[in-house]
């Protein structure tokens, strides 16, 4: 295997035994099998779109089977054999549609034609002879703009398919996955060329937040602060993780009257701001703090558990038994619940004895989105101009266990006291508890919300900008971003796209960027790597 999609990749250049994820040998393989397919249906999509053709059926699809391909997101060999079997069997549906339609569907060789192998023995043998090493000879360079295009767009497809469960849907999105992965395969284009594409992932990348920003409002109101318990409740429970809006809900009305207690765990916590969830009585609080812990907290967690979507780490056996998976999410030996009928969790959780006592906690702010933020936009603009406020800081993205991201602890802790640190994605649960005051009733911390209101804080940013008559480039604000999967790639190309510059990203910069790629970001860009605390708030702030 060979695989180098996320921060914390074997030794910062690849995993070739097994996944620092855990994810085996003959999942990648598979992986990279299946991302081949979706490469040929998107070649097939393409002349489709040329004389008309078109099928939601197949883009959603698309995105559901590029989003189980992102780290973290699901680990079963046979659903992947399934998945590729799938596409292959939709593709070919396609061609004939096409062909009806006097569309070209002459493909002579490539993952247009290809036939999955009659077993999943021979299937990870056909996905190691196409994954990103394949060929020895393919500039480097090269190599490293399409792995980061597809990247990308993993994260466009996670955000676009989360859209798409809400109602929310554009073709445009669609057409250009199908784009873009149909031209990694083209040997015509050229470095300047896939630069280009690459932020316009981050254009499109845009675009499928802001579709699944108008479904989560849409459907759950905007969000407003909150105060989350960090304790617990005595009674039965239950710990939703993940990213899932739609999931949650049907868990809290599910759960109604049964004495059963919802709890958040990491990127769900900003749901309890959201109107449309927060009503129910019993979705109650938050429980655990950093990813690196997740094993730990769902060992003490004395109820049924809920993975929604990605960031879920291997399952020890102690807990095996009381964790649910659903959507995408999958680990072999690991309870799926593929209807939204989760009796099964509900079942599990009564079953179980729950918290014996009430246990005493802290709170913690959540709800600080753009309606909210911009709801007292005057009063940040002045207290700016007052000089109360000196700086702003997007303190955000994602975390994980890779030694080196409590630079981001240490970094909010000597944040000045006179500057607002903006923070969103899991990456906040390093410093999401700490408590730093605020600027003439304005908090200090600002929790904007999920990786995907990454949206939301551009929303903020632009409308700064605006009132202050500048660009965003010229705001007092730094972006000091953490990544770990591709959600933060796409996110990243998009802040790249909006021609943002002087970020500082961390805790390393991706092994699949060439040193001739860096190059271009930084004298674009002047993206750079984060030194330590002290080193980067002198230079940011003198």
């Amino acid at each position: 295997m060979f695989c180098f999609q996320c921060e914390q990749t074997a030794k910062g250049s690849g995993c070739t035994k097994v996944g620092v994820c855990g994810k085996q040998p003959e999942v990648a393989a598979l992986q990279d099998l299946l991302v081949y397919a979706i490469k040929g249906l998107s070649l097939v999509a393409l002349e489709g779109a040329k004389v008309g053709v078109k099928d939601r059926e197949i883009d959603k699809f698309t995105c559901e089977a590029t989003f189980s391909t992102l780290t973290n997101v699901d680990f079963d060999p046979q659903r992947f054999v399934e998945l590729i079997g799938q596409c292959v069997a939709l593709r070919d549906q396609l061609k004939e549609k096409v062909k009806a339609a006097g569309g070209n569907v002459d493909f002579s060789d490539g993952p247009a034609v290809f036939t999955p192998a009659a077993t999943m023995e021979e299937m990870v043998s056909q996905g190691e002879k196409v994954g990103v090493m394949a060929d020895p000879n393919l500039n480097e360079d090269i190599r490293s703009l399409r792995e980061l295009i597809v990247y990308g767009l993993k994260g466009v497809c996670a955000y676009a398919d989360h859209a798409l469960i809400l109602g929310q849907s554009d073709d445009a999105v669609y057409q250009f996955v199908y784009e873009a992965m149909a031209a990694t395969l083209d040997d015509s284009k050229t470095v300047e060329d896939l630069v280009g594409l690459a932020l316009k992932v981050g254009e499109t990348n845009i675009r499928a937040m802001e579709l699944l920003d108008a479904g989560n409002t849409g459907t759950y109101g905007h969000p407003v602060p909150t105060a989350v318990p960090l304790g617990a409740k005595k009674g039965k429970a239950i710990l939703v993780s993940g990213h899932d809006l739609r999931d949650l809900e049907l868990v809290l009305k599910q759960t109604e009257g049964k004495g059963i207690y919802v709890y958040t765990h990491g990127e769900m916590l900003p749901c309890h701001g959201y109107p449309e969830l927060k009503k129910y009585e019993h979705f109650y609080g938050h429980y655990g703090t950093a990813w690196q812990n997740q094993a730990k907290e769902f060992d003490k967690f004395p109820g049924a558990i809920l993975m929604t979507t990605n960031c879920i780490q291997k399952p020890r056996d102690s807990y095996k038994d009381r964790i649910f998976t659903t959507g995408l999410v999958g680990w072999p030996g690991v309870a799926h619940i593929a209807d939204k009928d989760f009796t099964p969790l509900i079942e599990k959780a009564l079953s179980m004895e729950g918290f014996t006592e009430d246990v005493p906690g802290k709170q913690v702010m959540v709800g600080f989105a753009r309606n909210a933020v911009l709801g007292v936009a005057d009063k940040v603009i002045q207290a700016v101009k007052d000089k109360a406020i000196r700086h702003f800081f997007l303190v955000g993205g994602c975390d994980g266990a890779k030694p080196g991201r409590d630079y981001y602890t240490k970094f909010v802790e000597q944040v000045p006291s006179d500057c607002i640190i903006l923070t969103l994605a899991c990456g906040k649960f390093r410093f999401f508890d700490k408590e730093l005051g605020d600027i003439g009733g304005i908090p200090r911390l600002l929790d904007v919300g999920q990786c995907n209101d990454a949206y939301s804080a551009v929303k903020i940013a632009t409308a700064l900008a605006e009132a202050f008559n500048c660009g965003v480039n010229d705001l007092p604000l730094s972006m000091i971003l953490s990544w770990y999967e591709q959600k933060a790639v796409a996110i990243l190309l998009s802040l790249l796209h909006l021609g943002i510059k002087d970020i500082r990203l961390g805790p390393s910069l991706p092994a699949f960027v060439s040193p001739n790629v860096l190059k271009v970001l930084v004298e674009n860009f002047n993206i750079m790597p984060i030194k330590t605390p002290e080193e980067d708030l002198k230079a940011i702030l003198g």
